[in-house]
C-alpha cells in the first residue's frame, strides 16, 4: 500500500500544470455540490441544523461531494496534500515539486468552489429548492469559533482525509471505496470539523447570498485552514 501511495504521489507531482489546474477546478466544482445538497435538505426539513435527525441528514449530504471527487479522481487539496508527502519522505522528489502541486491544486479547488457557490446562490432560489437563510446558516457555523479552534479542527479533518487516502487504496472494489469515503467524510460533517475546500464553499455561498459574512470572514477562515492542512498532511504521512 505504501509503495502504491508513493507511486500515485509521484504521478501527481509530475503532472503538467494545465492538467493539474483543470482537475483542481473540477474537484472544487464537484465537492461544492454538497453545499447545494445541504441547502436543499435544510429547505425541505425546515428545522435547525442542530436537531439530531437534521444533523445526521446533513452529514450524509456533506459526504456526497467527496464521493464525486475521490471516485472521479479529481485533484483535491486535502487528500493530495497527504499523498504527495510520501515521495518527499521517501527521498524520491523535492520540496519544490510539492509546493508547485499544492499551489496549483489549491488555486483550482478554490476557483471551482467559488464558481459553484455562485451557481448555488443563483439557481437554488430560482428553482425554489434553497432558501437563502439556509446558506447563511451553513457558512456562519464555519467561522463562529476562535482561530485556534478552526486550526485544530482543520488538522483533525486533514488527518482523517489522510486516513481516507489509505482506506481508498485498500478498497478492493468501487462499493468498498464508496463506503470508506462516506464513513470518513460523514464523520467529518457530523463532528463539524473544518474542511478547507468544502468549508470555503460554505463561507463563499454565505457571502454571495448576502447572509452576513464578508471577505474578511473568509480570510479569517482561510488562514486557519491553510495553516492546518499541511500540518495535518505531515502528521498523517509520518504516523
Amino acid at each position: 500500500m505504501l509503495e502504491q501511495e508513493i507511486s500515485e504521489g509521484l504521478q501527481e507531482l509530475n503532472r503538467p500544470i494545465p492538467g493539474l489546474l483543470i482537475s483542481g477546478i473540477a474537484a472544487g466544482l464537484e465537492i461544492s455540490f454538497s453545499v447545494f445538497l445541504m441547502g436543499v435538505l435544510l429547505n425541505l426539513i425546515k428545522q435547525p441544523p442542530t436537531t439530531p435527525i437534521t444533523a445526521i441528514l446533513i452529514a450524509n449530504a456533506y459526504s456526497v461531494g467527496f464521493i464525486f471527487v475521490i471516485l472521479g479522481r479529481s485533484e483535491l487539496f486535502t487528500e493530495h496534500t497527504t499523498r504527495a508527502n510520501y515521495p518527499i519522505l521517501a527521498g524520491r522528489a523535492g520540496i519544490g515539486a510539492l509546493a508547485r502541486l499544492w499551489a496549483i491544486v489549491l488555486a483550482g479547488n478554490l476557483v471551482g468552489a467559488a464558481i459553484f457557490s455562485e451557481f448555488t446562490v443563483i439557481i437554488g432560489p430560482a428553482l425554489d429548492v434553497i432558501d437563502m437563510h439556509s446558506l447563511g446558516g451553513l457558512g456562519s457555523k464555519a467561522v463562529a469559533h476562535p482561530w485556534w479552534v478552526i486550526l485544530l479542527s482543520g488538522i483533525m479533518a486533514g488527518w482523517m482525509m489522510g486516513l481516507l487516502s489509505w482506506l481508498v487504496t485498500a478498497g478492493r472494489d468501487t462499493i468498498s471505496q464508496v463506503v470508506f469515503v462516506w464513513m470518513i467524510t460523514a464523520a467529518i460533517g457530523i463532528c463539524h470539523f473544518h474542511h478547507s475546500i468544502l468549508g470555503s464553499g460554505e463561507v463563499l455561498a454565505n457571502i454571495f447570498a448576502g447572509q452576513g459574512l464578508t471577505v474578511r470572514d473568509y480570510g479569517y477562515f482561510s488562514c486557519g485552514q491553510w495553516s492546518a492542512t499541511p500540518l495535518a498532511a505531515s502528521c498523517s504521512s509520518r504516523f
